[in-house]
């Protein structure tokens, strides 16, 4: 079945014609969206669709292709010279924009909330300011319409430096006005969808739309001339490419885009992320393909541990370890991220570090022990030569730049481009299925499950939880490793069997504690509100282990977002697989 098949099937819903051929739920269809959907804009979105739809269906049928093979024993591998002989020839990108030679610190967050955007673009409290701001249309949020249209809407009003937001008391009185600074702001960046999203509450041709195609085409329309007259670059982050043909897929998406707004091809900058196990065999590849456009690559470690899973998910000398165990640590990562660093030196482009996923904590103990964690990971990949990183808090923007700044003090110099890590020609990339596999494993599965899902079901895509700020990545690195040693049937180093039994019990245990903890936290609180959050988590319960315990593995947690209005199409992306 169809993602588009399976958004067909489900339909209860009542649509509304924006144009020849392009029909908009009309639940979706609220102020705002009428707002930002302008004639102008829907046009370009359907001739955009219409130029570069069928490609990326073809491309996604060779994505499912490439899985079946490995799932019948192959493996990832560099590509023969002869395939792609023009990435291995000297080479460079196009030469890089003066506010893009620095990004020590990026921070990320999710794009639609107000007050976290601004915050993201503004100075902390100590006076430290990041110095790009990356606003997520993917992992960080849950890609519900509502979300989408504020997203749109905020990265517009960031780029006029018009964004504001009012918090407010219980009865609706104006506590505190939050607003950016539009002459002290990081490099704005925004990360749209995967390849594989479709946006259900928009057609084409009877078709949905590529969610990352709405979110370019949004975003660029709204804000290109903008940041373009103000003398700063339009810029993008691209998530879960996994073939260099993809990455020329955005690159005509891009081209195609610069075109129709009438500036000049290669106006608008890209860092892709390099998150999926195969991309990371081909990151010259897809340089390559992008380097009109290429700012840089980044090593996506969280997602890159889900596609280790996930690709290998049939071959029990594969079996991951527990997911806490695996990091920079690990001889694969490092190669991984040393590689990338090389690539992208070598062609004059940014090889920029991953997230820092802590949260502050509580306690004044609590924040020192997660600055010291932030610290020795950024410390790391200053050593290796990366030219910035990502921080997921602003409290942690001051102690991630301090290694950066150390070593580039060090070098005279606002980046790393002169360091090119010593490999292997064709490095070590392959996981290794060494390490622990521990039942408290499974548990640490199980619990980061429960509050993603929790908070998926609030239409939030991160959590702060157990000290980590948990997104859609951390929540399929969860439940691919659980649904690998169920697929093997592993026996822990306890000698406990895994088993659907075992996974249900321990939901069971969790559930108990996370109730436990919600009266604690919610002390004072009446009983009907307390079980309201405490029914929240159940629900959250049902959803993870259904997941958890699905005897064909779903590639992503879901391929379609949700129809605005349609609770029977919310129910069935999570009890169906709109991937396969």
């Amino acid at each position: 079945m169809s993602a588009t098949s399976f958004d067909v099937q489900t339909s209860t819903t009542t649509w509304t014609q924006l144009a020849d051929r392009v029909v908009i739920n009309e639940a979706a269809l609220t102020p705002q969206a009428k707002a930002l959907l302008t004639d102008d804009v829907v046009a370009l979105l359907a001739k955009a669709h219409r130029r570069l739809e069928d490609e990326r269906q073809s491309l996604l049928a060779a994505r499912r292709a490439r899985q079946e093979a490995y799932d019948d024993g192959a493996v990832p591998d560099f590509l023969l010279r002869d395939e792609h002989p023009e990435a291995h020839t000297d080479w460079q990108v196009s030469p890089l924009p003066e506010d893009l030679l620095q990004r020590r610190v990026e921070i990320t967050g999710p794009v639609n909330d107000p007050k976290m955007v601004i915050n993201m673009l503004s100075r902390t409290d100590d006076g430290h300011r990041a110095d790009a701001a990356m606003l997520d249309f993917e992992d960080a949020m849950k890609p519900t319409w509502p979300n989408v249209m504020q997203g749109v809407q905020n990265v517009k009003e960031a780029a006029e430096g018009t964004l504001s937001f009012t918090k407010t008391d219980a009865d609706g009185n104006a506590v505190k006005e939050y607003a950016i600074d539009p002459d002290d702001m990081p490099l704005l960046m925004v990360r749209v969808r995967g390849l594989h999203l479709y946006e259900s509450n928009l057609h084409v041709d009877d078709t949905p739309v590529s969610g990352g195609l709405l979110d370019l085409v949004l975003t660029a329309y709204h804000t290109v001339h903008t940041l373009i007259d103000q003398g700063k670059t339009p810029k993008y982050y691209i998530p879960k490419v996994e073939h260099y043909a993809e990455a020329r897929w955005w690159n005509t998406v891009l081209s195609f885009i610069e075109a129709e707004l009438g500036i000049e091809d290669g106006t608008i900058k890209t860092t892709l992320l390099i998150e999926t196990l195969e991309a990371a065999f081909q990151m010259e590849e897809i340089l390559y393909e992008m380097r009109a456009h290429a700012a840089g690559l980044n090593g996506g470690r969280w997602d890159k541990i889900f596609s280790d899973i996930k690709v290998l998910k049939t071959h029990d000398d594969r079996i991951m370890a527990d997911r806490n165990s695996i990091g920079m640590n690990r001889s694969w990562m490092a190669n991984y991220v040393k590689q990338l660093i090389r690539v992208c030196h070598d062609h004059g482009a940014f090889g920029m570090g991953g997230m820092a996923p802590q949260t502050p904590g509580r306690t004044e103990e609590m924040r020192k022990k997660q600055v010291e964690k932030v610290v020795a990971d950024k410390e790391f990949e200053a050593s290796i030569g990366h030219d910035g990183c990502w921080v997921s808090h602003p409290y942690f923007i001051g102690p991630a730049m301090q290694p950066f700044d150390e070593k580039l003090e060090e070098k005279g110099a606002t980046n790393q481009l002169d360091v090119i890590p010593d490999l292997p020609d064709q490095p070590d990339l392959l996981p290794k299925s060494t390490g622990p596999k521990t039942l408290d494993g499974v548990r640490v599965n199980v619990r980061v499950a429960i509050g993603y899902m929790q908070g998926w079901g609030n239409d939030y895509g991160c959590v702060a939880w157990d000290n980590r700020m948990e997104d859609l990545a951390t929540f399929e690195i969860s439940r691919a490793q659980v649904w690998q040693w169920l697929h093997h049937g592993i026996t822990l180093d306890d000698g406990t069997e895994v088993t659907p039994e075992l996974v249900s019990r321990i939901f069971d245990e969790e559930i108990g504690v996370i109730e436990s903890e919600v009266e604690d936290v919610m002390e004072g609180a009446s009983d009907d509100a307390i079980e309201e959050v405490c029914a929240s988590f159940r629900t959250a319960r049902a959803h993870a282990e259904q997941i958890f315990l699905e005897d064909t593995f779903r590639a992503f947690l879901t391929c379609a977002s949700e129809r605005f209005g349609d609770e029977a199409h919310r129910e069935a992306l999570l009890r169906e697989d709109s991937c396969a």
